[in-house]
């Protein structure tokens, strides 16, 4: 299994608008990506409600992983969008 670790851009955090992008993006990759802050369950990246249930705040760690054939680049797309203000 392939992990990256990202720290949160966005100012109001993983809410709202960028947890819509960070949903679509993830859902079209070829490989489910999972997303969880330390010491807590992932949740599927894909999600909306999953998303917004992650509590993840502006300047957060977060873990992403994925497996199989194409998550290294799954992995390295959800992972620029986290590190990018989408606000």
């Amino acid at each position: 299994m392939s992990e990256r670790r990202v720290t949160v851009a966005s100012k109001v955090g993983i809410h709202a608008r960028p947890a819509a992008l960070l949903a679509k993006t993830a859902a079209s990759q070829p490989v489910v990506i999972t997303i969880r802050k330390e010491g807590n369950e992932p949740v599927e990246a894909g999600s909306i409600l999953g998303l917004m249930t992650l509590g993840a705040s502006h300047g957060d760690e977060v873990i992403l992983a994925a497996e199989g054939e194409g998550a290294e680049a799954a992995l390295d797309e959800v992972a620029k969008l986290v590190a990018t203000d989408m606000d």
